[in-house]
């Protein structure tokens, strides 16, 4: 069996609190989530399902918060905040407790929260396309952990004009090199 070598932090924890930039790729890089026009993105019925499964995140565990993001043709990109604190039941940001968890729903690190991600929205999309067991997205994910206030504005700054952008995008199909990472 083949090893794969981690493109994670070494020894980093990415269950602490903090701001991390994702970028989660389909599979092929295969453009099904929507098209940009005018550089705004139209969401797909594919798209609009990962936009869901986004937002289901922030639903679902407590601990997490979304920031900029957006679903591009073949990827998404976001920025997820993970907070030392729990919402109360029924609360959608205002006051925080730290010793309620408003779905008792464990605590989990990055890498997991984007396999509930994928899990979620590979289900419900294999489902609308009649694919049982077909596999979505790409195999990993890019992360990166977002250390200061000025790297956390120029990360929201390239995720709200990327569909601007798209057309010198990496991951844009008619760009050969691949590399996914805001510069």
């Amino acid at each position: 069996m083949k090893h794969r070598r981690t493109i994670r932090l070494q020894h980093y924890d990415y269950a602490q609190a903090g701001a991390y930039f994702v970028t989660i790729c389909t599979q092929h890089r295969a453009c099904v989530l929507g098209e940009v026009v005018d550089g705004r993105m139209q969401l797909s019925a594919l798209g609009q399902i990962v936009a869901d499964g986004w937002l289901w995140l922030a639903q679902q565990y407590a601990h997490v918060q979304l920031d900029e993001w957006v679903v591009m043709p073949n990827h998404v990109h976001g920025i997820i905040l993970l907070t030392d604190e729990a919402r109360v039941d029924g609360d959608k940001g205002g006051s925080r407790t730290a010793t309620t968890n408003a779905h008792n729903v464990p605590r989990k690190p990055l890498g997991q929260l984007v396999g509930a991600f994928k899990t979620v929205t590979t289900k419900r999309i294999n489902a609308l396309r009649e694919t049982p067991a077909a596999v979505f997205w790409q195999r990993d994910f890019h992360e990166h952990v977002i250390r200061n206030e000025a790297d956390l504005a120029r990360l929201q700054t390239y995720v709200a004009n990327n569909p601007l952008q798209w057309m010198l995008d990496s991951l844009h199909p008619c760009n050969l090199n691949g590399n996914d990472v805001a510069r």
